[in-house]
């Protein structure tokens, strides 16, 4: 009763108020449908307080470590917009463009720029509307120039420290960060350099002009900011904490502060618009939203932050989900409805499989990638462990089948967004984001094939 509940609404509410009213909306839903699940365990199955609040403490045990995590994710996006680090990247970026290499061009910036904001709407709604405009100009089909655009912004977003649906993913599996990072590169690096190769393809066997300049938006970036090398330094050193393992919180909090120093040190004009001396711009960039006035609509765009304030609606979601899957999971209807739906699966492959047919699933029900995460991790966690199964090959499927595909579904606020920002159609871009398309069949191929598959313990008879 409690998932129908869920799903119908979510279907009510994406059929008359859209994907905005779906991200608006969905943890009212969540919570609603909590409480419809916690009347239903005590009206009916007469399930004690006791199991609920365990139920709770077990879910909150998953969830809450990754708010701070999200929170220091606003800081560090906001620190290295305002400091000139994305902005320099960028600029860089724009340089190299070439029409014969276009579509790889576009794939590769935006994968970068989407690993440094750990946001792939924030990449596809700025820098990849630019380059929508100059790959249509240069002779593309919309289709083909949305998808190299969008699959390099999920693969950047996947594989980002600063993403929330990876720390959701993570968190919500019982996977520290980096590690559920480092496992998604074996199927995510292979879909993605296949998908640079098809991009490289088409342009290279293709005729296309180069009528389009990346100069204005360079100039932009220019003047609005002191773009120089030294800016390099704080993304050289976040990844240097990253490869050696240092503790997510402190990477993060390290990043930030960095951000911050190079800002003051870099772009003392961004400190003036930001407030009236050191303490009070500090304050704002790291803990409101902020916008500067650089005389091009696309660049304020780009430049605007949310700092902590702007991670707050995910943070509702997340503390929303943790009351559902408490309840869910304390009430034990999740074990019964994953039980039914699962309890003749004991290979590791025919748990991918399973994890990856209830991920594309869900999408499609729910209309939202962060339910869809949420339920698959909660759903499937228990199959993992009674399969002695790493949970980090559960956590690494749900991003494969969920995070990447959502942007797929017409109805999901995903594809939805996407369509609206690009001006192209999902079923028109659909067949020419590769990388999204192949991620979850990697993820089969890779359970198939018994790639780094490990058993933990002896699984339960």
């Amino acid at each position: 009763m409690p998932v129908a509940v869920l799903l119908c609404a979510m279907a009510l509410l994406l059929a008359f108020g859209g994907a905005g009213a779906v991200q608006d909306y969905s943890p009212w839903l969540l919570l609603g449908s909590g409480l419809v699940a916690a009347g239903v365990a005590v009206a009916f199955c007469r399930c004690p307080l006791a199991s609920l609040w365990g139920g709770l403490r077990k879910s909150g045990s998953q969830i809450i470590p990754s708010i701070p995590i999200l929170l220091l994710i606003g800081t560090v996006s906001a620190t290295w917009m305002l400091s000139g680090v994305v902005p320099v990247l960028i600029s860089y970026g724009l340089h190299v463009l070439n029409p014969a290499l276009f579509l790889f061009t576009a794939c590769a910036i935006s994968a970068v720029i989407s690993v440094l904001t750990g946001s792939s709407w924030t990449t596809i709604a700025t820098i990849g509307v630019a380059l929508m405009g100059i790959g249509t100009v240069m002779g593309y089909s919309a289709g083909w120039v949305a998808g190299a655009i969008i699959s390099g912004a999920y693969f950047g977003d996947k594989l980002s420290p600063l993403s929330d649906t990876t720390v959701l993913a993570s968190s919500s599996c019982g996977v520290e960060l980096f590690r559920h990072i480092r496992y998604m590169m074996l199927t995510s690096a292979p879909a993605m350099a296949l998908a640079l190769g098809v991009y490289a393809a088409v342009g290279l066997l293709g005729d296309y002009g180069s009528a389009a300049s990346s100069g204005d938006l360079s100039d932009g970036l220019s003047d609005a900011f002191n773009l120089s090398p030294w800016l390099m330094v704080v993304p050289l050193v976040t990844g240097l904490m990253i490869a050696l393992r240092v503790n997510s919180y402190a990477t993060l909090g390290v990043s930030s502060l960095l951000g911050l120093a190079a800002m003051f040190v870099f772009q003392p004009q961004v400190v003036d618009q930001m407030g009236s001396g050191a303490f009070s711009a500090a304050f704002n960039v790291l803990l409101g939203p902020t916008q500067l006035s650089t005389g091009s609509e696309l660049l304020d765009s780009l430049v605007a932050t949310g700092g902590m304030a702007g991670m707050l609606p995910t943070v509702l979601l997340v503390s929303c989900a943790m009351v559902f899957g408490g309840v869910m999971i304390g009430s034990g209807m999740l074990r019964s409805i994953t039980d039914a739906m699962t309890k003749r699966i004991r290979s590791a492959r025919a748990t991918v499989a399973a994890t990856v047919a209830s991920g594309l699933a869900l999408n499609g029900y729910t209309g939202d990638q962060y339910l869809s995460i949420i339920l698959s991790s909660n759903m499937f966690r228990p199959m993992y462990e009674r399969n002695a199964l790493e949970s980090r090959l559960l956590s690494r499927t749900v991003e494969d089948s969920v995070s990447v595909t959502s942007v797929l579904i017409p109805w999901n606020s995903c594809g939805l967004t996407q369509a609206t920002v690009l001006g192209v159609a999902t079923l028109t871009y659909l067949p020419f984001c590769v990388f999204n398309i192949v991620s979850p069949l990697m993820s089969l191929g890779m359970a198939w094939a018994g790639i780094r598959i490990r058993r933990t313990v002896a699984a339960a008879v």
